[in-house]
């Protein structure tokens, strides 16, 4: 099995027992739901490890995955994220897990229901990330290649919070993972 495999397989087990934010589920859960959302919505392989990988910022780095919340929820952790995931995955995966964030921003800002839609953490994070787009945001995330894989896994990533929802380990997503593998 790749490196890069083994990284993510042991970042989760040292520290995907985390906490997501104060919601009710770990990191692992959180990432779980979301492959597996993914997966049911009969995804490809490229996204299904983006659903599965866009928060492995928050837990990458030993050092921001003990630090105790602060006031602000916002880490950047879409880019931490991004920049590991691109090296070993490719834009196709990586690209969905940078804009996650903005994906959010975009959909409170151009659809006037989707912010009832947000948990509390997710409604304080995404006033700490910037709040609503200007035009020229929406612009330019809409002009992203991957703006709408982004879209579709903001979607996931709000349903997957659920601390009585049943998903498959996580060696079940492996191959999805290793389909995506970037050769070397």
């Amino acid at each position: 099995m790749e490196s890069a495999i083994k990284t993510i397989e042991q970042v989760f087990q040292s520290r995907g027992a985390n906490q997501y934010g104060t919601e009710a589920v770990t990191q692992l859960e959180h990432g779980l739901q979301c492959a597996q959302l993914a997966e049911e919505a009969k995804a490809k392989s490229p996204l299904i490890a983006s659903a599965l990988l866009h928060d492995i910022g928050h837990i990458l780095d030993p050092g921001t995955a003990s630090n105790p919340p602060s006031d602000s929820f916002d880490d950047r952790h879409e880019f931490r994220g991004n920049a590991w995931v691109k090296q070993h995955f490719g834009d196709q995966v990586a690209d969905p897990i940078r804009l996650h964030v903005a994906a959010k921003r975009y959909l409170c800002t151009t659809d006037a229901t989707y912010e009832q839609l947000l948990s509390p953490t997710s409604l304080k994070s995404y006033h700490d990330q910037g709040g609503p787009m200007s035009q020229e945001e929406i612009a330019g995330f809409e002009r992203e290649p991957h703006s709408p894989e982004a879209l579709t896994l903001r979607r996931w990533d709000d349903l997957a919070k659920d601390p009585d929802r049943k998903t498959p380990p996580l060696p079940h997503y492996l191959p999805h993972l290793s389909a995506c593998l970037i050769s070397r």
